[in-house]
């Protein structure tokens, strides 16, 4: 079963069932822009540590790796048991892997809203005395609806944000939120394709987006694909360009969204916010539903993933500093509710005061499952 959507010629992530049984595919954006090549993962475990090494990343994107990654595992366990897995085994190793890849990246919420989402399942279907083909089908089925909805949800919140740009516009964007980034056109990139193909003429300045480059790797790359003209800059660029008064507006991610508006993202985004308002220049953070959590009440809650130091102290595996210095390797910032212009969803533009408008959305995202 593969009923995947797709309306452009990247392809993040996705199911198939070939010949030699089923893999979770998935495009290694750790090699772009030198290198398309793409994976077919057959065991979970790559798959997870496809997530923590960054071959899939953004966080709508790694959500849908996990779900696919969890349907992998009981087909992959079915076949080595041979008939002799019953189904209390299958729980218990469903819930192992749910384990698994939660353990891969804590600050994106999409992750572990997929893995609640697919372990809910597998529940609902052994209470309801499943067997074990059944169960593997519904998860398999499941994953896929985690997929073609974050689809959906892109193109909605493609078509919403679009109404958000005028022709002639100088935007801009930090790190990748994409198709890279999503199993759709993206979050923050999903307004400009939206308006690019409406006939829209935009400029969309790309910041590098130390230390993993997503920008300059990915986004500069993706929308150097879809013919959209940009500008590659610095990270340290972002004031002088804004001061110059030529940007109307920067587009962003976010890997989690709380109650009060405050959004996590990649590394460097509070100081673009910071920037743009300083500027007054609108900040829109572009996320589906899946990526709100109202449980955490304040940004200073949400848990910032720490990596690797080598990744600030070298670029692609070439020393760029001291051997031996101390270096810290922060993932993700958090951006006060106060910066931020609006949030786009798939429900809807949310505006300041958020609580009620990021409640409402999760509730009507709630009653069209």
């Amino acid at each position: 079963m593969s009923d995947n959507k797709q309306t452009q010629g990247v392809r993040t992530v996705w199911w198939e069932d070939g010949a030699s049984g089923a893999a979770v595919c998935l495009l290694d954006q750790s090699l772009l822009p030198q290198e398309v090549v793409y994976l077919r993962l057959k065991h979970e475990q790559e798959v997870a540590d496809a997530i923590k090494t960054l071959k899939v990343r953004g966080a709508p994107a790694i959500g849908v790796a996990a779900a696919f990654g969890l349907a992998l595992s009981l087909r992959r366990l079915m076949q080595e048991q041979d008939g002799a897995l019953s189904l209390s085994a299958a729980q218990q190793h469903v819930h192992a892997i749910g384990e698994l890849f939660s353990k891969t990246r804590p600050t994106a919420v999409n992750l572990f809203w997929a893995i609640e989402r697919m372990l809910l399942c597998a529940d609902i279907a052994i209470d309801n005395h499943a067997t074990l083909q059944d169960l593997a089908h519904l998860l398999q089925g499941e994953a896929q609806s985690i997929a073609n909805e974050d689809f959906d949800a892109c193109m909605a919140m493609g078509n919403y944000g679009a109404e958000l740009i005028a022709d002639g516009d100088m935007l801009l964007t930090h790190c990748n939120a994409g198709a890279l980034a999503t199993a759709g056109w993206g979050t923050a990139l999903a307004p400009m394709y939206v308006a690019h193909k409406a006939g829209k003429r935009i400029h969309v300045f790309v910041d590098e987006t130390r230390p993993v480059l997503q920008g300059a790797r990915l986004t500069a790359w993706e929308l150097q694909q879809e013919g959209i003209p940009l500008t590659l800059i610095t990270d340290s660029m972002v004031g002088h360009f804004m001061r110059l008064g030529g940007i109307k507006a920067v587009f962003v991610g976010a890997d989690r969204v709380v109650a009060n508006g405050d959004v996590a993202n990649k590394i460097g985004t509070y100081s673009v916010a910071v920037l743009a308002h300083a500027h007054q220049i609108p900040f829109y953070v572009a996320a589906p539903s899946s990526t709100i959590d109202l449980d955490i009440s304040s940004g200073d809650y949400i848990p910032i993933e720490q990596r690797n130091p080598e990744e600030v102290t070298s670029v692609r595996g070439i020393a760029i500093a001291p051997t031996g210095i101390q270096a810290a390797n922060p993932a993700f910032d958090v951006t006060p509710h106060a910066y931020i212009t609006a949030i786009i969803t798939e429900r809807g533009i949310v505006r300041p005061p958020y609580e009620e408008g990021l409640r409402r959305v999760c509730t009507d995202s709630r009653n069209h499952k």
